[in-house]
């Protein structure tokens, strides 16, 4: 079965709150930021957020918003296990795919400056647009 994107529910929310903190705390200690478990879920409301599935298996998840430009890439976590299979490479061109569906021109996201992350972001198209001392800002052009 292909890597599908199912919508997640509120039963999610401790599962992917729990994935981004495992993924994300060395990022927030090497920039001295804070860690807010309560932002975490607060944004889980008002954001998409989407399973990352194979097999019936959850590989990861993905929260999304967007306005009237781009489709805003909040977070994107795989579980270790599924990391360096080409799964986050899936997931961009769908997630590029629904961006042209919702007829919007930009895929944009932010990343720690020292997360390697980087380098698969920029091979799936994106550019980097702006930076402050601990983010790059990224987009890539839809169509």
């Amino acid at each position: 079965m292909p890597l599908q994107l199912i919508a997640a529910t509120d039963q999610h929310c401790a599962f992917a709150r729990d994935l981004t903190r495992r993924a994300m705390l060395r990022y927030y200690y090497e920039f001295d930021l804070r860690w807010i478990e309560e932002a975490f879920d607060q944004a889980w409301g008002w954001r998409e957020q989407w399973l990352i599935v194979e097999n019936d298996k959850v590989l990861g998840f993905c929260s999304l918003s967007q306005d009237r430009q781009a489709l805003y890439i909040r977070e994107l976590h795989l579980i270790e296990r599924a990391r360096d299979r080409g799964i986050g490479s899936q997931v961009l061109e769908q997630l590029a795919g629904w961006a042209a569906e919702r007829r919007l021109p930009l895929l944009r996201l932010t990343v720690f400056k020292s997360n390697p992350a980087q380098a698969l972001y920029r091979r799936r198209g994106f550019q980097t647009v702006g930076e402050d001392e601990c983010f790059v800002r990224m987009q890539r052009v839809i169509g």
